[in-house]
């Protein structure tokens, strides 16, 4: 039976997966209600867990070291409780030769070496670099449902990416190019990067360890 979380981790949670989103953000990115999540953060702000800030015509939270601490001994309580470490250990171990692939479709995105520069931007005239990039999204996002479909099983939180990366990718077929790599949408990069900090941050794992 998938465990669910409470509001008061999923909302600290969701600050960190975002790194710096509104309430409404936040709220909308494990189905919170506003108010709620208001709620839950302005308390956190109160604990010293995360700070609101203002510039530029924007505005969100962040976490700041103690917030993050407190998340991480937040989902280490609830991975002991949901008895779920094995299991989402071992979908992580599948999911890092993934990752490898799709950091390198993302880079054959940007950029498509010729003889004289091997970083040369890739200006996406050529239609079919592009849908061998496209085509690799296909298998990862193919080899992704199951993992996904997993993880919601142990954890409800994890609810949702292969349905997000799919929507990004059936985006970026119908040529809205941004939606492969851009990280101010929930394109394919955003939703897998999520996804990644979302493991390592469940396990405990230093990312700098995976290589």
């Amino acid at each position: 039976m998938s465990h669910s979380s409470t509001p008061e981790l999923l909302a600290l949670h969701g600050v960190r997966l975002r790194g710096f989103a509104d309430t409404e953000g936040i709220a909308r990115r494990f189905g919170l209600g506003v108010t709620e999540t208001a709620t839950v953060l302005q308390d956190a702000q109160r604990r010293g867990w995360a700070v609101h800030t203002a510039f530029a015509g924007l505005s969100g939270w962040s976490l700041t070291e103690t917030g993050r601490n407190e998340n991480q001994r937040q989902l280490q309580e609830e991975l002991a409780v949901a008895r779920a470490e094995g299991e989402i250990r071992a979908i992580y171990g599948d999911f890092l030769p993934l990752n490898v692939r799709l950091l390198k479709a993302c880079t054959d995105w940007q950029l498509k070496p010729t003889g004289s520069d091997g970083f040369a931007a890739n200006d996406h005239t050529d239609t079919s670099w592009d849908l061998g990039v496209l085509d690799e999204l296909e298998r990862l996002a193919q080899h992704l449902a199951p993992l996904a479909g997993a993880l919601a099983t142990a954890l409800t939180r994890f609810c949702g990416y292969h349905t997000r990366f799919s929507e990004a990718l059936r985006r970026a077929q119908a040529g809205e190019r941004e939606w492969v790599d851009r990280t101010h949408i929930d394109s394919c990069h955003r939703v897998w990067f999520e996804l990644h900090e979302d493991l390592v941050a469940t396990l405990g794992i230093d990312r700098t360890a995976e290589w």
